[in-house]
């Protein structure tokens, strides 16, 4: 009996190496999932944190300028608040446009504004709104208009929603494929060792007694094909922004941390669970329909 559960390891050995293979490449390609989804995420509130909002002045002494500088910058939704008097607004807008006005133009007709970018959250046409009924209301006399590129806020946004439900609509689908997935890698390990569980049933062991070294087996093997796939993503990630710089720009360490982490969790939850429900079922079945 020693011998027939020592061949039984031995021939469960392969399939615990090609079950740690298979979940590996499962988390990998969701962790690539993952890893689009954060970098569409993060991209799209940088491009929106780039959009620039004109607080226009009338012809203002100083203090009245400082005084609306501190006013907006002390909002929540406002960051990187300067003042642009007309010359930086004339070399604003000839960098933009490509082109230097002042060959035709004896006089510069920009007015001197209050440039400042808002948070990402707030980048909607709602948001906007209320944020330059706020300005305007406080400063009516002193600001004669508050602009900034509406359609581009507007398609963006747009674009950014259909985006975002096709990214959701495929993260579900994707996650059902991946616990499908590795519940059958694992059951597939099980089967090899279904002989050995009941032998160690039959011989007076108790459920937890076997399942617990099982689920102990699982829990590695989860946690190793874990570190592979991370291990491996990590250096898919490393190549890309070596091979496109902007992908660095908009990195964020603490979500892809989140990432890794849920890649962990997934990993050893489902390799338990699919292991400990395996165990469950060949310990329910008799011996006969084993073969």
């Amino acid at each position: 009996m020693a011998q027939f559960g020592k061949s039984a390891g031995r021939r469960s050995k392969p399939s615990y190496v090609y079950s740690i293979i298979g979940v590996a490449i499962v988390l990998l390609i969701m962790g690539i999932m993952g890893w689009l989804f954060l970098n569409f995420k993060q991209a799209s509130n940088s491009f929106k944190e780039d959009i620039r909002i004109s607080a226009y002045l009338r012809t203002l002494n100083k203090d009245s300028i400082t005084q609306i500088q501190q006013f907006i910058a002390a909002q929540p939704f406002a960051k990187d608040v300067k003042y642009v008097n007309k010359e930086t607004a004339k070399e604003l807008w000839n960098k933009e446009n490509n082109e230097d006005w002042s060959k035709f133009l004896d006089y510069n007709p920009l007015p001197e504004s209050i440039d400042f970018y808002t948070r990402a959250e707030y980048v909607n046409k709602d948001s906007l709104q209320k944020i330059s009924s706020t300005i305007m209301s406080a400063y009516s006399n002193q600001i004669t208009d508050l602009q900034y590129p509406q359609n581009l806020v507007n398609n963006l946004n747009e674009r950014a929603s259909k985006l975002g439900l096709v990214f959701i609509v495929v993260a579900i689908v994707l996650c059902v494929i991946v616990i499908v997935s590795i519940d059958n890698t694992i059951r597939l390990a099980m089967f090899s060792n279904r002989f050995l569980i009941k032998t160690m049933q039959m011989v007076g062991a108790t459920r937890g007694f076997i399942a617990r070294p099982m689920d102990l087996r699982a829990f590695v093997n989860g946690l190793i094909s874990s570190a592979i796939a991370i291990a491996i993503l990590f250096g898919l990630m490393q190549w890309a922004e070596n091979q496109f710089p902007q992908l660095k720009v908009v990195h964020d360490t603490k979500l892809t941390l989140l990432l890794f982490g849920g890649m962990i969790i997934i990993g050893v939850g489902i390799s338990i669970f699919s292991t400990h429900r395996s165990v469950m079922k060949y310990l329910k079945m008799k011996l006969d329909d084993l073969y």
